[in-house]
């Protein structure tokens, strides 16, 4: 039998194409793969590659549209040949039609489609940078076609009213970026610090400073109007280095005084405690509405070059305090330094569960625990729970929610002083916190 001199060029030709096609496939699972930091990070080393992948991304519209374009050009012309060369050699037949149909299907999908990807998917970024300078000739080579296909595409969906225009979604960024920082934590890649920081850093716009203050029953101040050595040795004798001074009730607050101006002013009196103006060193305090969010306080820490506000509600009642601390705490975790005294009020327990204090801040017991109860409604635990229960439960009952449950050991009046929590799945503890 006398094969036809084309046959083998037709079958070089047909493994060309299929080559082709496992190009377009790595190119287009690649490019959509690829790390949009990384790459980003890389361009601005200086890397080409880099640049020309991010340039090709910007557009993906027409990037995917030349790479589709592509690849079901040259699928679509190797069946054509493949069943041309089945047909000289066997003549035309059905059996012959069909033995060419899965005999490029089977090419194609293991050659063309799942191993290129497959290898694509497993090094995006090294594949793109590769594949870049090639991937630009064909989208400027069939940028025409592709413009065409494009304005067809938007005219047809635009008799159903839809429109294709992409919008930035800063929020869709930004959860992004939280999914990525969890799903490394997942995979071991990402330590918990780490994401709790990074966490921290994006939760600043979404809590307010009243979800992070220093609550007025909690906060140290002093009486305006006690004598001046009394106020002296109450300022030395605390931890803190501002304190708010009040006058007439604990929630007219005059003036903040700090420890350092104390200091100065004693040794300018060479030591005497009773012969300087206590108002003289009192600085003029910094009232901030509950509702500022904790990334614009800290934008105004910085520029007021002050680490002290006093928080009000919306009829100028005093809520609390905030410091700059406060706010980095929320980012960095707690900060203890020597004169700090480290009471978390978290006990945990041998079976899992958690015997707690009430106060204690919804967002900490989850950084501690590594939980995830809600603190939209409430900031503390004991919040938590009288929000969902819709009252202020006795000692010994039981609440379940939130995949938690949750009991009362200890309630002084209408406060909550301690409550057991525990995932749901695990067991239950005898002793009590």
């Amino acid at each position: 039998m006398t094969l036809d001199p084309v046959i083998i060029p037709t079958a070089i030709a047909v493994a060309a194409l299929i080559a082709m096609s496992a190009f377009y496939s790595a190119a287009e699972t690649s490019m959509t793969s690829a790390s949009r930091p990384r790459m980003f990070q890389l361009e601005r080393d200086g890397d080409k590659a880099a640049a020309r992948v991010n340039k090709l991304t910007a557009d993906p519209d027409r990037l995917i549209g030349a790479l589709l374009l592509g690849n079901n050009f040259l699928n679509t012309l190797a069946g054509a040949l493949t069943t041309a060369l089945l047909v000289q050699l066997f003549g035309q037949a059905p059996t012959t039609i069909a033995i060419a149909t899965a005999l490029v299907t089977a090419l194609v999908l293991i050659f063309a489609e799942v191993m290129p990807k497959t290898y694509a998917f497993a090094y995006p970024d090294n594949t793109a940078r590769r594949l870049s300078l090639p991937v630009q000739w064909s989208v400027t080579l069939l940028a025409p076609i592709v413009a065409a296909v494009r304005w067809i595409v938007r005219q047809s969906l635009g008799l159903f009213g839809v429109k294709v225009d992409r919008v930035t979604d800063e929020d869709a960024a930004i959860e992004e970026i939280r999914g990525a920082i969890e799903l490394g934590k997942q995979e071991g890649s990402v330590e918990k610090t780490d994401r709790d920081r990074i966490g921290g850093v994006l939760d600043l716009d979404e809590l307010s400073v009243s979800d992070v203050m220093i609550h007025r029953r909690n906060m140290k101040a002093l009486d305006a109007g006690l004598p001046p050595r009394e106020i002296v040795m109450q300022v030395l004798g605390t931890r803190h280095t501002r304190i708010p001074l009040w006058r007439d009730e604990p929630e007219n607050i005059i003036g903040v005084i700090h420890a350092k101006d104390v200091l100065r002013a004693i040794a300018e009196a060479d030591g005497s405690l009773d012969s300087f103006d206590i108002a003289s060193i009192t600085r003029e305090p910094w009232f901030v509405p509950d509702t500022t969010t904790l990334k614009e306080q800290l934008e105004a820490f910085l520029r007021g070059q002050n680490h002290f506000a006093l928080v009000v509600d919306e009829y100028g009642t005093l809520q609390g305090l905030v410091t700059l601390e406060d706010i980095l705490e929320e980012i960095v975790g707690d900060i203890v330094d020597e004169h700090d005294v480290t009471i978390t009020g978290v006990r945990p327990q041998p079976n899992g569960a958690v015997n707690v204090d009430g106060q204690v801040a919804i967002r900490d017991l989850n950084r501690m625990m590594d939980w995830e109860l809600p603190d939209d409604e409430a900031v503390t635990v004991a919040g938590l729970v009288m929000h969902e229960a819709q009252m202020i439960p006795e000692p010994g009952q039981r609440f379940s929610f939130h995949g938690y449950r949750f009991e009362i050991l200890r309630r002084a009046r209408n406060q909550i002083l301690a409550l057991r929590v525990t995932p749901e799945g695990a067991g239950e503890v005898v002793s009590s916190g």
